[in-house]
């Protein structure tokens, strides 16, 4: 059985991801995963995506908006197209998506079923459940458009759904995970991602055990004038919130700079001077390469914790979109030079490691390691001023966003 993880609220953001920006999102999407399971296991990876802040920090070093609802669509749209290729190697199945893609989740898992012989009816009935509960039993004003069911041939799962507020403007993505849920009605959720909206209905709340009993005896003795009666006497106290699940919670701001507050500096400070400190030791070969220096290895210092670093060290998600930066030019216009030299350099490194050499990948590892040795006493520029540097810079690494690419000289600091 499932539970829920986790939840995140975010602006609700309309508008399509461009392909120069997609294809990309494709190619690193597969390869950081590649890495997690090459790493630690499929099942580390759906733990990983049914956490709410580690999947908005994947989004993030992807060039996504960082704190905008799209992210939850792209991750999705990238990660289907990027593992379909890789499902049988792999042993991983993303099925689902927005819209009409959402509703076509229990056909997708029958066919994943027959493929690889597991129960897709059951699957199938699961997906259904899971929707349901967060459309019917958790009733918290937003509604779903996005469903995702990711399960691996061994019959594990992760969901990730989104729902959407008009009236707030704002979406709500809602994580469920397999591994240890006892129950798809009693406290089954991972994770939800999301501001406090007031007093809800939650019928998956324990403490809701006896109305869901209750329900039942109603439907099943007393007719509909009973239930009209009962309705009359009701009088729901108020439940304080301290009461309330303390699962992973997620809010994103509605600010579209990113801001010093919006990012644990020590955290970013030591992932930059793990680059400068290992990447001449770690990446000397590569460092030969045209094209991959200072500023890739720096991008990968932000890969690297994405793929190795502990749950705790992802509650500043935009501190990872200083990897490769944002389609909107927040923080800044995407580096797709940078961009792509990270894709060349994590694809050599998996492909290695595949075929039993594992040097560059641990590599990529021990720059992890040494950012968190070093953030306590590192010190380099502060976010302003890296993102300042970036702008200015943006031309030098072809730096592009929905705008356009930007200009050389000191025309691309005026953006769009």
């Amino acid at each position: 059985m499932a539970q829920r993880a986790g939840s995140a609220d975010m602006p609700l953001h309309g508008g399509r991801v461009p392909a120069w920006l997609g294809q990309r999102m494709t190619r690193l999407g597969a390869v950081i995963v590649e890495a997690i399971i090459l790493e630690y296991g499929r099942d580390e990876l759906l733990r990983r995506l049914a956490h709410p802040f580690w999947f908005q920090s994947f989004g993030c070093v992807m060039g996504m908006d960082w704190h905008s609802s799209v992210i939850t669509t792209s991750v999705i749209g990238a990660l289907k197209r990027g593992l379909a290729p890789l499902s049988k190697e792999l042993g991983l199945h993303v099925c689902g998506g927005r819209g009409r893609h959402s509703r076509e989740t229990p056909a997708e898992l029958i066919a994943v079923g027959e493929r690889v012989g597991l129960d897709g009816e059951a699957l199938a009935k699961a997906s259904r459940l899971v929707a349901k509960v967060d459309s019917a039993a958790v009733q918290d004003g937003f509604d779903l458009y996005l469903h995702a069911f990711i399960v691996a041939d061994d019959g594990s799962w992760v969901v990730v759904q989104q729902g959407m507020s008009d009236a707030r403007a704002q979406a709500r993505r809602y994580h469920w995970l397999s591994e240890g849920m006892a129950s798809f009605v009693d406290a089954p959720h991972a994770a939800i991602e999301g501001q406090g909206q007031g007093r809800i209905v939650n019928l998956t709340d324990r403490r809701a055990a006896g109305s869901r009993d209750a329900q039942l005896d109603l439907l099943g003795g007393i007719g509909p004038d009973g239930i009209l009666r009962e309705l009359q006497r009701i009088d729901v106290p108020a439940v304080p919130a301290a009461q309330q699940s303390l699962l992973p919670h997620l809010v994103m701001p509605a600010h579209h700079d990113v801001r010093p507050e919006n990012v644990v500096e020590r955290r970013l400070h030591g992932a930059l001077a793990a680059a400068a400190d290992r990447g001449p030791a770690d990446f000397a070969d590569l460092l030969l390469v045209p094209g991959v220096g200072a500023r890739t290895v720096r991008a990968l210092a932000m890969v690297a914790e994405v793929v190795h670093g502990a749950p705790c060290r992802f509650t500043d998600p935009a501190r990872f979109s200083l990897a490769h930066g944002g389609k909107d030019r927040h923080p800044f216009p995407v580096p797709t030079r940078v961009y792509d030299r990270t894709i060349q350099v994590m694809k050599s490194a998996v492909l290695k490691a595949k075929l039993g050499n594992a040097e560059e990948l641990a590599a990529i590892g021990r720059l992890d390691d040494q950012a968190r040795r070093l953030e306590r006493q590192a010190t380099v520029p502060c976010v302003a001023a890296l993102i300042e540097e970036e702008r200015a810079r943006s031309h030098d690494y072809s730096g592009r966003s929905i705008f356009g690419w930007e200009p050389a000289g000191d025309d691309a600091e005026t953006g769009a």
